[in-house]
């Protein structure tokens, strides 16, 4: 079930809890959790409706700005049934925690027996450790990037990469992947210890904000909210590529840690 990074941010913030969908048959399952950019979202109910049903209440609560925008939305492929589908924000992705957890040495080889199993169902070569290895070498580099490198299609690559970080292995960003703490001991425990750049202090940017503003925000060095606080919204607004929603966004999460954008 696909959504967009404002609904995401609003069902977090528990200013929405329904969407509505026109699909030919239900697509998620009452009780399903689903990991989405900013966390687990649950599945509390699924009813078949119809668009003369509606309420306002109903377009107030997925975060329509009207009843007429709701209705407007559901317009496309009529001959399919509209799904009323509750929702709630259900926490932190469990994956986040895990990333962080250093195993040991008895975990680790549980780690490497199931990358083991990973390479030998690959169709083609093995692919875990080169793909952990070009990760840590190329850190917050385009997914199509990394593909190219190593001649692959980037679905394929994309695909590959979301197996590493079911592990807890890799994390995505705003731009590209790096290894987590977890990642990085597995490959240590491979090739033996090796220098990197210190991991950055303070808080990711919202990956909400899209690739274009997390770009532009890290060519004048903005890579954590801790550093946006420091700017004045105007100023960073000034930025190509990093609009109004970008910066909404960016406020919202720097409230949750109590700061603020620099005074005018």
């Amino acid at each position: 079930m696909l959504m967009r990074p404002a609904e995401l941010e609003a069902i977090r913030r528990g200013e929405v809890d329904l969407a509505f969908r026109r699909w030919d048959r239900p697509r998620v399952r009452v009780g399903s959790r689903l990991r989405t950019a900013v966390g687990l979202v649950e599945v509390v109910s699924v009813d078949r409706t119809t668009v003369g049903a509606l309420r306002a209440d109903d377009a107030r609560r997925c975060g329509a700005a009207s009843l007429t925008e709701l209705k407007a939305a559901l317009a496309a492929r009529a001959d399919r049934p509209v799904y009323r589908i509750g929702l709630r924000y259900a926490g932190a992705d469990p994956r986040e925690a895990l990333r962080e957890t250093v195993p040991g040495p008895d975990e680790i080889g549980e780690v490497l027996s199931g990358l083991d199993r990973l390479d030998r169902a690959s169709p083609s070569e093995p692919w875990t450790r080169a793909t952990l290895r070009l990760i840590d070498a190329h850190p917050e580099v385009r997914a199509p990037d990394l593909a190219a490198l190593v001649g692959r299609p980037t679905p394929d690559f994309k695909r590959d990469v979301r197996k590493l970080k079911e592990r807890g292995l890799t994390e995505s960003l705003a731009i590209g992947y790096r290894l987590s703490p977890r990642g990085q001991a597995v490959l240590d425990h491979e090739d033996g210890p090796r220098e990197r750049a210190p991991r950055r202090e303070g808080t990711p940017l919202p990956r909400t904000i899209g690739a274009p503003a997390t770009a532009a925000l890290r060519r004048v060095d903005v890579h954590t909210l801790e550093a946006a606080s420091h700017w004045r919204r105007r100023d960073l607004a000034a930025l190509h590529g990093v609009g109004p929603i970008a910066l909404d966004r960016i406020e919202a999460s720097l409230a949750e840690l109590g700061l603020a954008y620099a005074p005018d």
